[in-house]
């Protein structure tokens, strides 16, 4: 099973101080909109998203369908087919996605420790 692209999404207070600490790290913006509260920035092949006010917790972020600069790959797991796969394999989802639709679609669970995660799929 391959889960595409990696990145960490931050709950960030102030997402102009994320930024410029983030930017001493060697980080710059790939994609998002400060005004609207959101940044994808990256590293090299690492990424993590700031984003203010959207959600309580960090949360770890696949997308199916993408290499690290968001390109799209011509072969990729659906993630309807990881749906299954995890289900079949009694993982417990939080939100599922229809199994008979296709294109962009998302399902999350968590880990053992309580970790989110989300499997979004944007093709």
């Amino acid at each position: 099973m391959t889960l595409g692209a990696f990145s960490v999404s931050l709950n960030v207070k102030d997402i102009h101080a994320s930024k410029t600490f983030y930017e001493t790290l060697g980080f710059s913006v790939f994609a998002g909109n400060i005004e609207q509260n959101y940044l994808i920035m990256k590293n090299g092949d690492s990424i993590i998203g700031l984003f203010q006010g959207m959600f309580e917790q960090n949360i770890l972020t696949f997308n199916p369908g993408w290499n690290q600069n968001a390109d799209t790959l011509d072969t990729f797991d659906d993630v309807r087919a990881i749906q299954k796969h995890l289900k079949s394999n009694k993982i417990k989802l939080e939100r599922e996605t229809d199994a008979n639709t296709s294109g962009p679609a998302s399902v999350v669970l968590y880990d053992p420790d309580g970790n989110t995660i989300l499997i979004d799929q944007h093709i």
